[in-house]
């Protein structure tokens, strides 16, 4: 009897680190898939600025990427990237007590892009 009612214990101690220990996985992947989304939100936003020369819509954004805030900041380049504009793209989101936030920079030049059509897909020609 004694030997059966070790091995409950022994076994529900297991189960709950077991429990505990998918919980904490559970958190990890919510955290790297919303790690993700800020990452195609940004990127998304960046290719939108170099093909279109404007932001996504902000309905677009909310539609798309639920709870992703998403701030553009534009400058001047400078030394060997002067005559180019910096774009700085910065996603991010709050869970629980963690925020995520992701920036991504590209330098654009709006004279070097031309967008031309090809059938229905619009198609990049650099000068």
């Amino acid at each position: 009897m004694t030997e059966l009612i070790v091995s409950m214990a022994v076994f529900g101690m297991l189960m709950i680190a077991f429990t505990i220990s998918l919980d904490g996985f559970r958190r990890l992947n919510y955290y790297h898939f919303t790690k993700q989304r800020c990452v195609s939100a940004a990127q998304a936003t960046l290719d939108n600025i170099s093909v279109a020369g404007k932001a996504i819509d902000e309905a677009d954004v909310k539609r798309l990427w639920p709870g992703i805030v998403i701030k553009i900041e534009e400058s001047e380049g400078t030394g060997q990237w002067k005559g180019l504009k910096l774009i700085s793209v910065s996603a991010g989101k709050t869970i629980g007590n963690k925020n995520v936030a992701v920036q991504l920079s590209r330098y654009v030049s709006t004279t070097d892009i031309v967008i031309s059509k090809a059938g229905d897909m619009p198609v990049l020609q650099e000068h």
